[in-house]
């Protein structure tokens, strides 16, 4: 008998709690070293993760330079939030 697989866990860059990934918007550094918002989860480049609560968003643009090592540029980061939903 197999055993049930676990969903993968990820820890957002602003509160750093842990929740399954599924729960979290994923933000990747791309090659060409532009950061951009990752609808799909699955695109290759650097990766970081940050809750949908409010303040995490609002604070996503201080923390994901950080943790994509790129400088980022927050106002696109609301805009691509604002189109999926999010902020």
């Amino acid at each position: 008998m197999k055993a049930h697989a676990r969903a993968p866990v990820r820890t957002c860059v602003t509160c750093r709690r842990e929740r399954p990934k599924a729960e979290l918007i994923r933000f990747v550094r791309h090659a060409d070293g532009i950061v951009g918002l990752d609808p799909t989860g699955t695109a290759p480049g650097r990766g970081a993760y940050v809750c949908r609560e409010v303040a995490c968003v609002d604070g996503a643009a201080k923390r994901l330079p950080g943790a994509l090592r790129a400088p980022v540029d927050a106002e696109r980061i609301r805009r691509e939030l604002t189109d999926v939903g999010v902020a």
